[in-house]
Order: structure tokens, then C-alpha cells, then sequence
């Protein structure tokens, strides 16, 4: 209740001062009355003589907010002379300077009073205003302060220039229209502008109070998801010191600054910057100050950098500056001494009308648009038409507001229209450049409404860094294939660290990662992407693969012609001597061990795997089973027969040769089965020895292959001892010697492969381990059956029995003496 006493007072010390000057610029009779609020002058401080009124300067910064009063008087004048809009339909207004939101109530009174008098317990619309609709104030804060009282009555309220994001919220504010874009499109703007110059490191300077904090708000949330980082905000007033927030900036090496605030607390914070030295930096102005026209021309302003704005696009509005020079040669009852609040009062000598015209353009076209959506809305609430208006309708304001919401109607070639929540659905921001003329140059255009659209001409851009786009970055770009490494807090700054072999970087997805590459792929240090490792086995088609395939092909061969050369020379002593059937055994096992060779070539598979090694391993096997009794025949006959000859006789009663080879045949036979059983070998991919190949080949389980390996491994050991033995037998019959030699070449020829198996992992092994059995095969067939084909074709006097028989007796008599 005391507030509102106080009010009460202050509304009619207001009616008072207001008695005693009617005919003036701030009032038009009128048919119906449109409210506007203007903060024509500056409120600085209060008044040390008198602490309730506000002190009201008359500085330069208001020379827009005075010529926007004049815009609004213009399109009134200009409705009232259309035989179209309204026709035989007068609009006056009642406009008051709002230059304060903590004394502006007597203004607000003043239009919501019905017969001078503010019923505030009255119910909505039993009354009719004085008003049917509000333009203005100016800025968010006033907005905020009196809207409340005209959302209640649902009353128009068309803002030329408030632009924070809450108004947007019809739940708390019902009948608040715009025609000035949100702070949103504003920041999108900005964001666009920093991302189109790749300018990452930035500070953002606002207005202490509801637009600038508002800003702030919406460029935290519109950077989130991008590269850009915050560096450093602050806000703004008149107790600044800005020589404390240029060292700040300075010392965090940003080179790109927001400044999002009105233009007489942007001109405070660039005049600083000359006067204290504050160089080389690029400013971005939001569409406060962007197209402010005193700036660009003071003295020092090019040491400060480049500065870049936004604005929303500039629509001339033809005839306001006739008007004004028509208004300015009027005489108004004025006196402002008269009128402690200045709220219908402005010395207009303190202002030539020069400097009005040549004032900053900026929400000219908002205030001239909120004041033909008003006349539009009344005009259809009339149900004007054919040259005349309904004047039978009683008009209230909610009615004017719903007819606003439908606004649509061209002006100047601008197609009027509002979304649901009050924002103006047409317009689109330029992009502008202060150039060395000291003019704002438009470089480009962003448009929003349907399609987004974000274009700068760069060429147009004259930068203080001597032609290049000036860099803002907190720390520089890696090179390629470098990975960032986060270093503090901001994701701007970061180290930069390569990624190693097998590894890469993809700066699109994450800047930050070094991303394995797959299995089947590899990169080298530094990559950007992986390649696909290069796939290696020896084909068929391998020169290598195609010669030992013919030396096995070749050692078939030549075991069918030993075999019927045997054959020939079945009964003969040279055959009978080494092995007589046995030899066939052998001849046929070594071929048979020869499929093994084929399997080396050719991409692996598990069956190749398996008959890589099983045909060896089996029946080289019998091979060694018939060369350790062969071994151990000759041992018998020349030394053991003699000194045991019940043992000898047994041996050949039974055939003992062959029950030693089939129990090794079968040993053998069940233990490649368990083994296979347990972990068959099977193909694998080596991909860790080299970083761009896969090297395709077979896996043995150790534990599988032991017994297998072992068991031919022991039955070498017992042919090798069993042939030693006979080392001093008859010189030109010993087979011994010949089995002896043939087992050193086969124990070189897998210590060597082993040797190259430890030393090499390339793709060649297959080769040289189809090369180790080839060897090991042939060194059977060479120096042991070789030797006696060339006595059976070319000394065939040495294979006969009394030959052999001789090399007997002699042998018996020298062992005898």
C-alpha cells in the first residue's frame, strides 16, 4: 500500500507538470490513443538537491532514441494522411521519455489511467484505457520493469529494440509482441561470424544488467558443441575500470572481442581503448553499436583494430527526414526546467536538426513497423473498408492483440508477419565492416526465415594485420596426424602429440583420440586414416613355389624309376642287401611324404594345414621305422649273429623288422590323432611383426605336435646309433655309412631351416620349410638308392652273389684274427 501511495503521488506531481505543458511533440489528440516510450535522455544519476527526481542528460548517445521518437510521430502523421489505412480514423498518441525504469511509473500511469483515474481491483476490460497499445521502451530492463502492468489488461506492448530471449515466453507475457529480433539471432549471428574466421579464443564484454546477461547466457549455450572457447567475460557499468580488463585480456593472448551492450557503454569501452593504447584486437559489435556514427570517426580509432558488427538490415523510411526538418521549424510549449521527471519535455535547441537526421539509423524500421502492426490491427478490428470505418465497434485492447497475432501486410516491400510468441516472422541481419571512410560497410548478409543463409565478402575487409585474416586461437592447430592433448581447462587448449604406427587421427569425429586402426588395416605415424594391410602367402604361381614343386614332382619320378629298377633287380645281392622289399616300402613312403610339398602353396585353409604336416610326419615316419631296422639288420648280421644267435634266429623266425615298423607306423599313426584331436593346426593371420602386411600361414599347437615330433625325433636318435655301430663294416658293403650320411644331411638341413625359422618371419617360410622337406627326402633317394642304381646299371660285376660273398669271408676272418 505505501508503494503504491507513492505512486499515487508521484502521478499527480507528474499530471501537475504535465497541466502546465499540452501542445507539445509528446501529445496528439486522436481518436484512439497509442502509448510510446522513449528514453530520449540518459539517466546518470540522481540529483544531490533533490534524491527522488532523476537527473536526465542530454549527451549525444540519445540522438537515436530521439530520432526514433520522431519516426513514431512520422508514421502516426503518415497513417492519419492514408485515405487507406484507417480512413476517416484519427490515431494520437500519448509518447513520454522513459529515461528511467526506477521513476518511470507515473508515465505507465498516466497511459493505463481511464478518466485520469487507475482502478487496479477493477476486472479486466470493464474499462477502456486511454491507450489501445504501447511502442516501446527501449530497453529490456524497462521492458521487464513495466510490462507486467499492461500484461494484465492484455494491452499491446510492440518493443522496437528489447531483445532478451524471456519475452518470448507468452505464459508471462501474453500481449508482448516485437519487432526487433531476439538476442538469440543475434548471438547465431555472432557465432557465425567467429566460426566463418575460424576465431577460437574470444572474450565477451556485456552490459551489466538483463540484455547483456542475457547474451552471455545464449553464447555459453550456442558455443557448447563447438570449437569456440570462452576466454574471459565481464560486465560492464559505469564503475569499470577498463585498463584491469584490457591487462586481463592482453595477458590471455586473445586477439577477437564480443562486445555485446548499448552504444553509450560500447563508445565508454573503445574510447578507452585509444586513450589507454589497448591495439590491434578485432571487435565485434552487436546491433547496438554496430552502426553507431560517432565512433568511426574519432581520432585513434584504427589503432584499436578491425571492427565487424551485425545489425538487422537497414530499410530506409522514406519521408521521416522531411518530417523532421518540417517538426524542427514548429514551436512546442516546452519548459523542461518545469518538469523534475523529463518525461514530456526535451530542450530541442541542445539539438540541430542536422544531427538528428545524420543519427544513427538503428530500429527506425522496427518503430515505424510497430506502428503500422497497431494501425493494421485496429484497421481490421474496425472492419475498415470502402473509405470508411465501423464506428459502431466499441474497441478494447485485447481485441487490437488478437488482430496483431494475425498481422500480415506489406511495408516498404517487407512482408510483415509474427510467429505465435510474438517474434517477427521477416528481416535478416548484415554483416558490417568499419572502414578507414568511417562509415559501417556492409560485407555480407545473414538471413534466417525458411532457409539459413551466413555470407561474408572477405575482400571487402581491410585488416589491421596488413592484408591476413588475424588470428585468436589458444593454442595453434596440430599438424596432420597429430592428436590434441588437453592442457588446462579450456578445450582451446591443448598440446599436440603424434599418433604412433598402427594408429590414426580423424580431426572430424575427435580431434583428441589416436583411434587403433583394425586388424586387417595398418598406418604409419602421423596418419590420418588406415590403409589396408597388404595380404601375403606364397600362391602357386610363385617362381619359388613352381621350382619345388618340380623338384617333387621330380622325386616322384625318380622313386617310380628306382622302384622298377628294384624291381628288375629284385633277386640281385645289391637289392637283397639293401632292404629287398623294405626298399619298395621306403620308395613309396618317400612319395607318398612328397603330397605334403604341394600343401605349402596356395591361401590356407585348415586341410591345408592339416596335410602340410600329417603325409610327412606319418610316413617319414616308416621311413625312419625302416632305416633303424635296416640299421639294426646290418649291426645283427655282421656283429651280433655271431655272439648272440638264439636272439637272431628269433628276429628272423618273426619277422621282426616288420613288427617294428608296423608298431611304429601305428604309434605314430595314434599320436597324430590325439594331437590333431586335441588342436588341429589351422590357418592364422600374423599381423604383429610387420605394421602393413598380414602374413598368412598356419598355427601348431606345441603341445599337439610334441608327441608326433618326439617319437620321429627318437627313432632318428636310434637309426643314427644303430648305423654308427656299423661304421667299420666291409668298405664296399657298408649301409651303414650310407644311412649314417644321409641322417647328418637330414639333422643339418632342419637345424638350418630352424635357424632361418628364429632369424626370418617373413612370407618365405612356407618355402623354406617345403624346401627342408624336399631336402630331407631327397637325401634318401640320392645317397642312399642312387649309389646301388649306379651298380645295378654301371658295375654290375659287383652285384653278384660270389662278389658279396667274398666281402663276407674276408670281413669274417679279419674280425676272427
Amino acid at each position: 500500500m505505501k508503494h503504491f501511495l507513492v505512486s499515487l503521488c508521484l502521478l499527480g506531481t507528474f499530471l501537475h507538470a504535465f497541466a502546465q505543458c499540452t501542445a507539445s511533440e509528446f501529445h496528439l489528440e486522436g481518436d484512439y490513443l497509442l502509448g510510446g516510450l522513449f528514453d530520449i535522455h540518459h539517466s546518470e544519476h540522481l540529483r544531490r538537491d533533490r534524491p527522488e527526481a532523476i537527473y536526465c542528460s542530454s549527451h549525444p548517445f540519445l540522438l537515436p532514441s530521439y530520432r526514433r521518437f520522431q519516426v513514431m510521430r512520422f508514421a502516426v502523421d503518415e497513417i492519419n494522411n492514408s485515405t487507406n489505412l484507417l480512413p476517416n480514423v484519427s490515431l494520437g498518441y500519448e509518447i513520454f521519455d522513459h529515461c528511467s525504469s526506477t521513476q518511470s511509473f507515473p508515465d505507465v500511469m498516466k497511459l493505463l489511467s481511464v478518466n485520469n483515474l487507475v482502478q487496479p481491483w477493477d476486472e479486466p476490460h470493464n474499462n477502456l484505457p486511454r491507450i489501445l497499445g504501447v511502442v516501446g521502451p527501449y530497453r529490456s530492463t524497462q521492458v521487464l520493469s513495466v510490462a507486467p502492468l499492461f500484461m494484465k489488461d492484455l494491452i499491446p506492448m510492440v518493443s522496437y529494440a528489447a531483445s532478451i530471449s524471456v519475452f518470448s515466453k507468452k505464459g508471462d507475457f501474453p500481449s508482448f509482441l516485437r519487432t526487433v529480433h531476439s538476442n538469440k539471432i543475434a548471438i547465431d549471428g555472432i557465432v557465425n561470424i567467429l566460426k566463418h574466421f575460424n576465431w577460437r579464443w574470444v572474450a565477451f564484454l556485456y552490459s551489466d544488467d538483463d540484455y547483456g546477461k542475457d547474451g552471455l547466457a545464449l553464447f555459453m549455450k550456442k558455443i557448447k558443441d563447438t570449437e569456440i572457447c570462452l576466454a574471459y567475460n565481464k560486465g560492464l557499468n559505469q564503475n569499470t575500470v577498463h585498463s584491469q580488463t584490457f591487462k586481463q585480456i592482453e595477458a590471455q593472448k586473445i586477439n577477437t572481442i564480443i562486445v555485446f551492450a548499448p552504444d553509450w557503454t560500447a563508445e565508454a569501452l573503445i574510447k578507452s581503448a585509444i586513450q589507454l593504447n589497448f591495439t590491434n584486437k578485432v571487435w565485434i559489435a552487436d546491433e547496438e553499436w554496430s552502426l553507431n556514427k560517432n565512433l568511426p570517426k574519432i581520432k585513434g580509432i584504427r589503432n584499436i583494430g578491425t571492427v565487424i558488427g551485425i545489425s538487422e538490415q537497414a530499410v530506409k523510411v522514406p519521408g521521416v527526414n522531411d518530417f523532421i526538418y518540417s517538426s524542427r521549424r514548429h514551436t512546442y510549449c516546452e519548459n523542461a526546467s518545469q518538469n523534475i521527471f523529463c518525461s514530456q519535455a526535451f530542450n530541442r535547441s541542445s539539438l540541430s536538426t542536422e544531427d538528428v537526421v545524420a543519427a544513427d539509423p538503428s530500429f527506425n524500421f522496427p518503430v515505424y513497423t510497430a506502428v503500422y502492426a497497431i494501425a493494421h490491427a485496429l484497421h481490421n478490428v474496425l472492419q475498415c473498408g470502402s473509405g470508411r470505418c465501423n464506428d459502431n465497434i466499441t474497441v478494447f485492447p485485447h481485441m487490437v492483440l488478437e488482430e496483431l497475432k494475425k498481422s500480415n501486410f506489406t511495408l516498404l516491400n517487407e512482408s510483415i508477419r509474427f510467429y505465435e510468441n510474438g517474434e517477427p516472422n521477416y528481416g535478416s541481419y548484415s554483416v558490417v565492416f568499419w572502414n578507414h571512410s568511417g562509415d559501417a560497410e556492409e560485407i555480407g548478409l545473414y538471413t534466417f526465415h525458411g532457409s539459413v543463409h551466413f555470407f561474408i565478402n572477405n575482400s571487402k575487409i581491410h585488416w589491421h594485420t596488413n592484408g591476413e585474416v588475424p588470428t585468436s586461437v589458444c593454442s595453434k592447430e596440430c599438424l596432420v596426424g597429430f592428436a590434441k592433448k588437453y592442457a588446462g581447462t579450456h578445450k582451446c587448449c591443448f598440446d599436440c602429440k603424434i599418433c604412433p604406427n598402427g594408429s590414426y587421427v580423424n580431426i572430424t569425429e575427435d580431434a583428441y583420440t589416436c583411434i587403433d586402426c583394425k586388424e586387417t588395416e595398418w598406418s604409419a605415424a602421423g596418419s590420418t586414416s588406415c590403409n589396408l594391410r597388404s595380404v601375403e602367402y606364397i600362391p602357386f604361381t610363385d617362381t619359388g613355389a613352381i621350382l619345388i614343386m618340380l623338384g617333387a614332382w621330380a622325386l616322384v619320378g625318380f622313386t617310380l624309376a628306382v622302384s622298377v629298377l628294384f624291381a628288375i633287380n629284385y633277386n640281385t645281392p645289391v637289392v637283397r642287401s639293401a632292404g629287398g622289399p623294405m626298399c619298395f616300402l621306403i620308395l613309396v613312403c618317400l612319395g607318398l611324404c612328397s603330397i605334403s610339398v604341394f600343401f605349402y602353396f596356395g591361401e590356407p585353409t585348415t586341410s591345408f594345414c592339416i596335410l602340410r604336416f600329417l603325409p610327412f610326419l606319418l610316413f617319414y615316419t616308416v621311413c625312419l621305422a625302416c632305416f633303424v631296422v635296416r640299421s639294426f639288420q646290418i649291426v645283427c648280421i655282421f656283429k651280433i649273429a655271431a655272439k648272440f644267435p638264439k636272439l637272431h634266429s628269433w628276429w628272423m623266425k618273426y619277422h621282426g623288422q616288420w613288427l617294428v615298423i608296423t608298431v611304429a607306423f601305428g604309434i605314430q599313426a595314434l599320436l597324430l590323432l590325439i594331437g590333431y584331436t586335441y588342436s588341429p593346426p589351422e590357418s592364422n593371420k600374423e599381423t604383429v611383426l610387420y605394421p602393413d602386411k598380414i602374413i598368412l600361414g598356419c598355427d601348431l599347437d606345441l603341445k599337439a605336435t610334441a608327441g608326433p615330433v618326439l617319437f620321429l625325433l627318437s627313432l632318428c636318435s636310434l637309426c643314427f646309433i644303430f648305423s654308427y655301430m656299423g661304421k667299420d663294416l666291409p668298405k664296399n658293403y657298408n649301409e651303414a655309412k650310407a644311412i649314417t650320411f644321409c641322417l647328418l644331411l637330414l639333422i643339418l638341413t632342419w637345424i638350418a631351416f630352424a635357424t632361418t625359422y628364429m632369424l626370418y618371419h617373413g612370407k618365405y617360410i612356407p618355402i623354406l620349410n617345403a624346401l627342408a622337406i624336399l631336402s630331407s627326402l631327397y637325401s634318401f633317394l640320392v645317397w642312399y638308392f642312387i649309389p646301388k642304381c649306379y651298380i645295378m646299371i654301371f658295375q654290375s660285376h659287383r652285384n653278384t652273389h660270389e662278389y658279396f660273398q667274398g666281402l663276407i669271408q674276408n670281413y669274417t676272418k679279419t674280425i676272427s684274427h
